[in-house]
């Protein structure tokens, strides 16, 4: 790809990223409604942090636990251009979230109203489906879990999220 660094093909290829999210669901909205594109929204993403994770674990040659789960979060979230800082401690990982690019495109395309309703499910969806695929064998460190403290798309300045070890 001549004439391309390599930040302007990751900034191509995020955006693509992001848009292609956008317009399918867009799309299955207008066929079938917002409440069934965010039924089928909420199966994706289900299925692609899976995908994610795994391969994040492959490329970084990761493993289970908060520590590997901490690097591989940190990783996906610049990727995707998100302000963020990670503050782990023994038994939990706090991630600090102070720009979300999800909830900006929805409220650069007039959708803001629906940031909350998309991010109730789908943001706990994903980061709980990255806590499983960092939680322990049973007997192991532990199974990991995952919750919310804060929302930038409940009006608050910034995201809490928490990885924890039950």
């Amino acid at each position: 790809m001549a004439g391309l660094t390599e930040e302007q093909k990751t900034e191509y290829f995020r955006r693509s990223y992001t848009a292609v999210d956008g317009l399918w669901f867009m799309k299955v909205e207008e066929m079938l409604g917002f409440d069934e594109a965010l039924k089928v929204d909420e199966a994706v993403w289900k299925v692609l942090p899976k995908i994610q994770a795994r391969a994040l674990k492959a490329m970084m040659n990761l493993q289970s636990g908060l520590p590997d789960l901490s690097q591989a979060l940190s990783a996906r979230l610049a990727m995707e251009g998100f302000d963020f800082e990670i503050s782990p401690d023994e038994d939990s990982l706090a991630v600090i979230v102070r720009r979300c690019p999800w909830h900006d495109v929805m409220i650069k395309s007039g959708r803001g109203e629906l940031s909350e309703r998309v991010s109730d499910i789908i943001c706990r969806v994903e980061n709980s489906v990255w806590a499983s695929e960092f939680s322990g064998e049973k007997g192991d460190m532990g199974e990991i879990e995952f919750a919310r403290e804060k929302r930038i798309c409940q009006g608050e300045r910034r995201c809490m999220l928490r990885f924890f070890i039950i």
